[in-house]
């Protein structure tokens, strides 16, 4: 019987290899790729450019085999617990890698950008194949040290910024013109929006789309803009106060399914025939039942393109990067 001995495997690159051709310590070296913060940006450059050359991956699995943690996993990074717009994500992109026999980890980051940071670096010490964040970061310049260790990023419902990675996001600009078109035809001119975080890209987007269409109309919307109602309760605050004014909106827009939770709330007590109208950005289960008009995109598209993104990085980390964007729609019921 004849054997034939298997072709000897190329060695995988090393952290001391990184280090000597970044022209720097293997201490220094480990430190950029672990992503510390004290870490100068020319060395961090040097050192994810040197990753990247040698297509260095670093190799925490060692520790982790014998307790069993090690498994074919993406990671995914949530904003809120709270908001059952992720739960929908998260179920979307687990049954998407699932038919890669791949599993899911779900982490929050309270949207908290130092919290993402450690979340992160946290998934890929776990030797998580890839990342997908809904990121709280104003720019995202720390995930090129994920992306030089061999792991995937792909930004889902906010884009990336300041990085060249892989991102599925709904149209949002769009909707926003959705939004204020239908109201305009409606009749209303006095109309509020109430938004989430004002740095959030998904508000930006979603106001720039509505003044797009209010500001040509002479809509003196802009005085009625409200913001930072990330939660129920300070989304019912900004109800009271746009109602509490002298000439209050006709028309109240929720710039997610959050705060329209809260401005149902607000106006439960408030006959439907003396209130403002209500349109929604997003579309929980009762919000039909309410007969509440929204304007939505498929939440299951978003997860699972970003998931696709995710799995086709990993086959292929040459490719080019890709930039989805999903288109939202109105559904028409009571406003």
């Amino acid at each position: 019987m004849t054997t034939t001995d298997a072709a000897p495997q190329p060695a995988r690159p090393t952290l001391a290899q990184v280090a000597a051709r970044a022209g720097v310590s293997l201490k220094t070296a480990s430190r950029a790729l672990g992503g510390e913060s004290y870490v100068s940006e020319k060395t961090l450059s040097a050192v994810l450019e040197a990753a990247r050359e040698l297509d260095y991956q670093r190799n925490s699995a060692a520790s982790l085999l014998a307790s069993g943690r090690l498994a074919d996993s993406i990671g995914l990074i949530t904003g809120d617990f709270t908001n059952p717009f992720y739960s929908a994500l998260a179920q979307a992109i687990e049954d998407e890698i699932r038919t890669h026999g791949m599993h899911l980890s779900v982490t929050n980051s309270r949207e908290s950008a130092e919290q993402e940071r450690r979340v992160a670096l946290d998934l890929a010490d776990r030797q998580t194949k890839a990342v997908i964040t809904v990121s709280a970061m104003p720019e995202h310049h720390d995930y090129a040290a994920l992306q030089a260790r061999g792991i995937p990023v792909v930004f889902v419902d906010r884009p990336a910024d300041d990085l060249a990675a892989d991102s599925v996001v709904f149209d949002n600009r769009d909707g926003g013109r959705l939004a204020a078109q239908h109201l305009i035809d409606a009749g209303h001119t006095h109309i509020a929006f109430i938004g989430d975080y004002a740095w959030l890209p998904t508000f930006r987007e979603r106001m720039a789309g509505m003044g797009d269409v209010l500001d040509a109309s002479g809509s003196d919307w802009r005085g009625l803009l409200r913001t930072d109602a990330h939660d129920v309760a300070s989304s019912r605050a900004r109800v009271r106060e746009l109602l509490s004014l002298e000439h209050p909106p006709t028309a109240i827009v929720a710039g997610n399914n959050r705060i329209l939770l809260g401005v149902m709330e607000e106006l439960s007590g408030t006959p439907a025939s003396d209130g403002p109208a209500v349109l929604g950005f997003d579309d929980p289960e009762w919000a039909q039942v309410l007969g509440i008009t929204v304007v939505t995109g498929d939440v299951e598209a978003l997860g699972r393109q970003a998931a696709r993104l995710a799995v086709a990085r990993l086959g292929d980390r040459t490719r080019e990067f890709e930039n989805v964007t999903i288109p939202m729609r109105l559904v028409e019921r009571g406003a």
